[in-house]
């Protein structure tokens, strides 16, 4: 058995975090007592008797957590945004390439992709890799959530009885520029600078839709919709979670309907000159707890898909 314990399991992703491995067969899930929630000797004691430890912590007492593990045969899976760009850290995307999943089998220090990010870097990473994609393109995107991708906080603002009236529409946020999954959309698909990003708060629990814009005619080797489709059909053929679709038929693309999956569908969208890429999937899902627990059975060399399906 996986021994595994939680730090920060009262949070939003800890909570989701735990009912996947309450079903995983091959976890033994290691619960701090309430009273002891705060008491740091006992949480790096549980810490270092675990074969992973899943940190779900705000981003500071993340880095000041991952310093109580001394146990090199401890793996320890970030979910915050701590230390997704930082040295000696891998990133947990493993559909994007081979070595990404190799790197993850084979480190001690995995952090979690961010929700808004998962989205871009699906459909980004393989242009730019491929040659497709100028890494000096002018990227835009745009990420409609749910309300549960901003914690504990704003799921309370939201389901207020005597909540303000705009909360029942879409919110744009971010509008600084300085959004925090900015870093590793850069770093990780290779982009010379950050995208211009547009997220979306609206009324919902749960399920994201992450949208770019493309001019065909700004990439290296201009594709049609039909060529793009084939390409990322191609790109993701070996992923079990990652499927790719043309735009449905309804000519509408909802952000709900994968809610408690580790799934992602990339939809093809528009014309031969102006393309539209969409990545949907749940935010609490592929965007946080259920691609933690696919990165710690990658990890522990486990089928991938246990306990996803």
């Amino acid at each position: 058995m996986i021994k595994v314990f939680i730090d920060g399991q009262a949070g939003t992703t800890g909570l989701q975090l735990k009912n996947k491995l309450m079903n995983h067969p091959y976890v033994q899930l290691t619960e701090i007592s309430e009273s002891k929630r705060k008491d740091t000797a006992e949480r790096q004691r549980l810490m270092n008797e675990s074969d992973v430890v899943f940190l779900c912590l705000p981003d500071a007492a993340a880095m000041e957590a991952v310093n109580l593990v001394t146990n090199p045969d401890t793996v320890v899976i970030d979910a915050s945004t701590a230390h997704r760009t930082a040295d000696g850290w891998v990133y947990g995307l493993p559909e994007l390439s081979e070595l990404y999943r190799d790197n993850i089998k084979n480190s001690k220090r995995i952090a979690n992709p961010g929700c808004h990010a998962t989205g871009f870097i699906s459909l980004i990473y393989p242009l730019i890799v491929s040659g497709i994609m100028p890494s000096s393109y002018p990227v835009t995107a745009h990420s409609i959530t749910g309300y549960s991708g901003g914690g504990n906080k704003m799921i309370g603002e939201y389901e207020c009885t005597e909540r303000p009236v705009e909360y029942g529409s879409p919110r744009q946020y971010g509008l600084t520029q300085m959004h925090k999954h900015l870093p590793e959309m850069k770093k990780i698909t290779g982009l010379d600078f950050e995208p211009v990003f547009n997220p979306i708060v609206s009324d919902y629990y749960c399920g994201m839709a992450v949208s770019v814009p493309v001019h065909t005619s700004l990439l290296n080797k201009k594709l049609s919709t039909e060529e793009l489709y084939a390409f990322y059909k191609n790109y993701y053929v070996d992923s079990y979670f990652i499927s790719v679709k043309k735009t449905p038929e309804s000519g509408f693309i909802s952000p709900v309907g994968l809610e408690g999956t580790n799934e992602l569908i990339i939809y093809i969208g528009g014309n031969d000159e102006r393309v539209t890429l969409t990545a949907v999937f749940d935010n609490l899902g592929k965007g946080a707890s259920s691609a933690a627990v696919q990165n710690m059975n990658i990890a522990m060399g486990i089928d991938e898909k246990t306990a996803l399906v």
